[in-house]
């Protein structure tokens, strides 16, 4: 894309804004370097990366790339066996903080959505969080490794401490005995050159045994060293040397340590920084509430309420602008200041950030074409310079175009052949707009020419457009009225700002009939277009409406049918049931009036058939009637553990609590505990049986349980809550039943269901003991419980 076209459009301004959003260098020299591609591919890729930043940014918030630094050249010592330094250590465990940081922030993304664009970066940055915490055990900061990083540096510092003590110590004697005699001239221990000394006067200094390291400017007090503490200063020295080497130590193994990592930390910088590029991209699409346009290979532009992003989003009018399809070539005409050439530079620029992979500020699904080059002569190339007028200078620019252009490329001009004579700058506008139409490259161009109106309305592909001026409040709309040729308003204007009106009769009569008929006609062109948009926004309005009103009713037919349906679906059930009782009872009847016939019990035949009509209307009442409970609970009566159906649900479960006031109590339904109230249950025809064989005793019971209950039970294929429940029961009724032992089969699988059965034979008081089955009853994969004599 050619550097004048980028200037000119301002394309750069939209650069500094994305630059701005960029937190590391690297992003930011990115960003500067991006240039408009002509690959569609390519293209469509960069923009569904950034649409798809965008959507994780409005889902989850802002991804922060805050201490994500170059590292490269730290990357490249590390690769040659080279030891880092204190603040390129931190710089790294910065950069692995970013990629922890990158990697929970794509965390949040919801699970069920598919794959984006950018899952693969995040699925693959590497934080290697221990060596990362290692580092920041070992760095305190940029200038400080701390004691514990290593044995032999926390013991060099308190080899340190302890020598720096001692001589202190000594120091502070000789200070008080040389303070006393006036020897010092303050009572201050120093250093010179890494070494404790005392302020001495000068005077005095002979009576000081020790080394001279300096004085004064003045020469009146020099800084002694005494000779009691030059071994203890001379092991201090040392002390310090150790804690160096140790401190390299340190930096050695961290840097070996991130080294082991180097691969992983390379792909981590590169992917974090193409990471910080596109979110700035989604930043910026945020900002300027910007969408993801759809691209075309037959250079069509088709903008719905585009906006110019460098103008303030609560100024600008949003404008559609169409070009390619009907036609290849618009002219756009008005008065000045109107928005023409706002309308111009907002389809260039807008082309340059889609096919740059920037979102642009239209309505969703505006399309635009890919273009090999972009052409744009706009505003005031007057150079004094180079001694140009405008009108050369335009047409340098303009032979420039010529030059380069072909079919697929867009062309932007702003009034051509302005500057000169009208008739031969008129002329000259149409050969050129003329020879860029005929090679079929896309052309919008602004003028004041009435010749180029007359040259849009007669010949194909080529279309007139206006910028609306509202004569009333002599302020533009700035909105773009393609298919209606722009007239001057210059008598109109002229005459609200208060121009006499026989100036302006005047004046009409001076131009000629066919441009004042002309210009009627343009007037009566824009009247008739504003009334069409006025009818197309009232029939959109009510095609709306009616587009809603049609989906309520949908709604309602399609929920009106599943009701019909499962109406339908329940009493064709109940219907076969009722069926094949009556079929049942029949059938029975029919076989016992022949046995009576046969024996002459006319009496029995009177029964029987007074049952049959009492059954029939039983029957017929039952079909109209709910379902209500065939063995009603009596609350005072229910026990824990009573089996009972829960009516509502459909199901069989045990009573897990007592009924409170209201009725309501818990009933455990397999793997599900849910409260019901004691009106929606029934018991069951063993909990009845077992109530009735209680009152007799319990060698009864146990007479009933020992003929119905299996020596074995099988829980495979059972959830481990399922399992339980099941056991607890089958314990119970084997017990009562006096089983000497029972074998229980759960599999060997992974060993939680053997597990939890276990764990309930130790809870279970009844349980004497339990054992895994050996050879021939089942391996691992049984439990044989034994009971207790009860």
């Amino acid at each position: 894309m050619n550097e004048k076209a980028l200037r000119t459009l301002e394309y750069y301004k939209i650069i500094e804004k994305l630059e701005a959003y960029a937190s590391s260098a690297q992003a930011k020299d990115m960003c500067r370097m991006l240039k408009p591609s002509a690959n569609i591919d390519v293209i469509v890729k960069m923009q569904q990366e950034t649409a798809d930043a965008l959507s994780r940014v409005l889902a989850s918030g802002r991804l922060s790339f805050s201490g994500l630094t170059d590292v490269r050249a730290s990357i490249k010592r590390l690769e040659v066996g080279g030891a880092l330094t204190i603040g390129e250590l931190l710089a790294i465990s910065k950069v692995l903080d970013v990629a922890l940081r990158a990697k929970a922030f794509s965390e949040k993304r919801q699970e069920n959505l598919p794959p984006d664009s950018l899952s693969e970066f995040f699925e693959l940055l590497a934080p290697h969080s221990p060596e990362n915490n290692e580092i920041k055990r070992c760095i305190i900061d940029e200038d400080t490794i701390a004691d514990d990083a290593s044995a032999g540096l926390k013991a060099a510092r308190r080899q340190i401490l302890l020598i720096n003590n001692k001589i202190k110590d000594q120091l502070q004697n000789l200070v008080n005995d040389a303070a006393s005699k006036g020897q010092l001239q303050n009572n201050i221990i120093t250093m010179r050159n890494g070494r404790y000394c005392l302020p001495v006067k000068a005077e005095h200094k002979s009576q000081i045994q020790g080394m001279m390291h300096d004085q004064s400017s003045t020469g009146s007090t020099v800084f002694i060293e005494p000779l009691s503490i030059v071994k203890l200063n001379n092991e201090l020295a040392e002390a310090f040397l150790q804690e160096q080497k140790e401190v390299q130590k340190v930096l050695a193994d961290l840097s070996n340590l991130i080294a082991e990592q180097i691969s992983d930390l390379e792909y981590d910088v590169k992917t974090l920084v193409k990471l910080d590029f596109i979110f700035a991209k989604a930043e910026l699409a945020k900002s300027m509430n910007a969408s993801m346009p759809d691209f075309n290979k037959d250079r069509r532009i088709n903008l719905k309420k585009a906006r110019h992003p460098l103008i303030d989003p609560k100024k600008v009018v949003p404008t559609d602008i169409r070009l390619g399809d009907e036609f290849n070539l618009l002219v756009v005409t008005g008065p000045n200041t109107g928005g023409k050439t706002v309308s111009l530079k907002t389809m260039g620029l807008l082309s340059l950030m889609g096919q740059a992979g920037l979102h642009i500020p239209a309505f969703d699904h505006s399309e635009l074409g890919v273009f090999k080059e972009i052409f744009a002569d706009i505003g005031d190339e007057q150079s004094i310079e180079q001694n140009l007028s405008t009108f050369s200078s335009h047409m340098i620019n303009t032979v420039n175009i010529l030059k380069n252009a072909d079919s697929e490329c867009l062309a932007l001009f702003d009034e051509p052949g302005a500057g000169t004579d009208p008739t031969e700058g008129a002329a000259l506008a149409m050969s050129i707009l003329s020879w860029l139409h005929d090679i079929d490259a896309r052309v919008m161009a602004t003028t004041h020419y009435s010749e180029l109106k007359i040259f849009a309305l007669g010949t194909p592909g080529v279309c007139n457009a206006c910028c609306e001026f509202d004569v009333e409040t002599l302020a533009p709309t700035y909105r773009l009225l393609i298919g209606v040729p722009g007239k001057s308003n210059a008598f109109a204007i002229s005459s609200k700002l208060g121009l006499p009106d026989h100036i302006i009769e005047d004046a009409k009569k001076r131009i000629g009939e066919s441009d004042q008929k002309f210009e009627d006609v343009i007037a009566s062109l824009e009247d008739s277009k504003k009334e069409i948009e006025k009818e197309q926004e009232y029939i959109a309005a009510l095609k709306k409406e009616a587009e809603e009103l049609r989906a309520d009713l949908d709604g309602a037919k399609e929920k009106l049918e599943s009701q019909k349906s499962r109406i339908l679906d329940e009493a064709r059930v109940e219907a076969e049931k009722l069926l094949s009782e009556a079929k049942d009872f029949a059938d029975e009847t029919i076989r016992n009036f022949n046995k009576w016939g046969a024996q002459g019990a006319n009496k029995d035949m009177e029964n029987a058939r007074n049952e049959l009509n009492k059954k029939l209307s039983k029957t017929n009442r039952e079909g109209l009637k709910a379902k209500t409970p065939a063995n009603k609970v009596d609350p005072k009566k229910l026990h824990i553990g009573d089996s009972v159906n829960v009516l509502s649900l459909g199901l069989k479960g045990t009573v897990s609590t007592l009924p409170n006031a209201k009725g309501d109590l818990f009933v455990q339904m397999g793997i599900l505990r849910s409260q019901v109230n004691v009106s929606d249950l029934e018991l069951t025809q063993e909990t009845i049986e077992d109530n009735k064989r209680a009152k007799t005793g319990k060698g009864s019971i146990g007479l009933s349980k020992s003929l119905s209950v299996s020596t074995e039970i099988n829980l495979i294929g059972m959830t481990t809550d399922e399992a339980i429940f099941t056991l607890d029961k089958y314990l119970d009724d084997a017990y009562l039943a006096h089983l000497p032992s029972v074998r229980i089969i759960h599999g060997n699988g992974t060993g939680a269901l053997r597990s939890a059965v276990q764990a309930k034979l130790k809870k279970t008081k009844y349980v004497k003991g339990f054992h895994l089955g050996e050879f021939g009853e089942g391996d691992h994969g049984v439990t044989i419980a034994e009971f207790r004599e009860g």
